[in-house]
């Protein structure tokens, strides 16, 4: 570490991706493939611009914006070791998540969580969007016990993450307004968005448009499990892209899944996305899930089970990536972890390098899509950044290496 000025310091050997800067042209540092690479130089505590690199005898190592997580369920999570017999689709797997409900003491909920939230620091995350099953068939919409268990440990991290949980609700039990806006009011006093599972019920529309009315109501951010199944006739996503647009609603929609974006293809499938993206709303690819559960068949599956990742961002719409289940009935294996969601997008949606461009998926869109303001690296605190011991993209997204936090990082022997 050198010092250029009482408050300077600068970070030697570096490379930053291009799609994370918010002003590349003016941030300094050579081209090198989809990074700029120099020396950055670190001001008041914050990252300025790149300088020429002086140190060049070693691999450059890459910085990155703290990670964002658009989509885990960490009441779930760490589950599958205490399941036997698990498999098939998503109604197996909802069967036999729910069959192990009655393991979901506080204590239990509080123990695997924890860890789920322990794996995602480690990851690098900074913001995190955690779902939170509501609603049984014995409890209808009231409380669950895991709703408040997660909320004390969303306090009790806030300092090292931002931790937003929305709840897993069946859009079929939001029918009644009055009970939509009792959950609702809950949720905005707990400090999460609002949330629910579309799939084919049959009053799908009248919740839908329950939800949105509840959300304008509390002031709240919207997010939809939605078409997660790869059958003809679902439309749950072109039902909330018109209800968004017939309300005008101004808050964050991020929806998840959306598989059934697969069945369309030429102008069906652009007319929808061009929907979506006039609406503002964002839409998550969930790689391990959905593979996992997707198009079963006896033999080896033949359909992706991703939405259309490459359709949707040639239409403008703001596509992220999500974990989604770890270790669950809904996916046996996985680490709660953005960077390898990423990488399982890239090869099952065919994204072709560069990579840089996807970097946005689990970072500055990420954000956006809940809500949040973008964080650049160009103007970023330090202890929004983060240091991976990698030296291409392809390095970075072939797994296995955590990062180190900046503020750690400058106390110890920079090259």
């Amino acid at each position: 570490m050198n010092t250029a000025g009482r408050a300077d310091m600068m970070l030697h050997n570096v490379k930053v991706p291009r799609a994370l800067i918010h002003d590349p042209l003016g941030f300094g540092g050579t081209s090198s493939q989809d990074c700029l690479h120099g020396d950055l130089l670190l001001r008041d505590g914050r990252a300025l611009r790149m300088e020429p690199a002086t140190r060049t005898d070693t691999l450059p190592r890459m910085v990155l914006p703290r990670l964002t997580e658009c989509h885990v369920h960490l009441d779930k999570c760490h589950t599958i070791a205490r399941m036997e017999g698990v498999g098939g689709d998503l109604q197996a797997a909802i069967a036999a998540q729910g069959a192990d409900r009655k393991n979901w003491t506080p204590e239990d909920i509080r123990i695997r969580a924890t860890r789920g939230l322990a794996e995602l620091h480690g990851a690098g995350c900074g913001q995190v969007r955690s779902h939170v099953d509501w609603g049984s068939d014995h409890m209808g919409l009231a409380t669950p016990a895991s709703w408040p268990v997660l909320v004390e440990l969303a306090q009790d991290i806030r300092d090292q993450m931002t931790v937003q949980l929305a709840p897993l609700i069946g859009v079929d039990a939001l029918i009644d307004p009055e009970d939509t806006n009792a959950v609702a009011r809950e949720i905005a006093a707990s400090g999460g968005v609002f949330g629910a599972f579309v799939l084919d019920q049959p009053n799908r529309r009248e919740g839908i448009r329950n939800a949105f009315a509840a959300a304008e109501k509390h002031g709240l951010a919207l997010d939809f499990h939605v078409d997660e199944g790869l059958a003809p006739d679902l439309d749950g996503l072109e039902i909330i892209a018109d209800v968004a647009s017939e309300t005008g609603f101004q808050g964050p929609v991020l929806c998840g899944h959306a598989c059934s974006l697969m069945n369309l293809s030429g102008d069906r499938l652009f007319q929808l996305a061009d929907k979506l993206a006039r609406c503002d709303i964002s839409v998550a690819c969930l790689p391990t899930t959905n593979l996992y559960l997707q198009g079963r068949t006896n033999g080896t599956p033949d359909r992706r089970g991703l939405t259309r990742v490459r359709e949707l961002r040639d239409a403008g719409v703001r596509v992220v990536a999500g974990t989604d289940n770890v270790r669950d009935a809904f996916c046996p294996l996985g680490r709660h972890d953005p960077l390898i969601a990423l990488a399982l997008t890239v090869l099952g949606a065919h994204l072709d390098p560069p990579f840089g461009a996807c970097l946005p998926m689990i970072t500055t869109n990420a954000q956006e899509a809940l809500g949040l303001a973008p964080i650049h690296v160009d103007g970023a605190a330090i202890g929004d950044l983060i240091l991976f011991d990698a030296a291409t993209m392809p390095d970075l997204l072939a797994g296995g290496i955590l990062p180190q936090p900046l503020t750690q990082a400058l106390q110890g022997d920079l090259r």
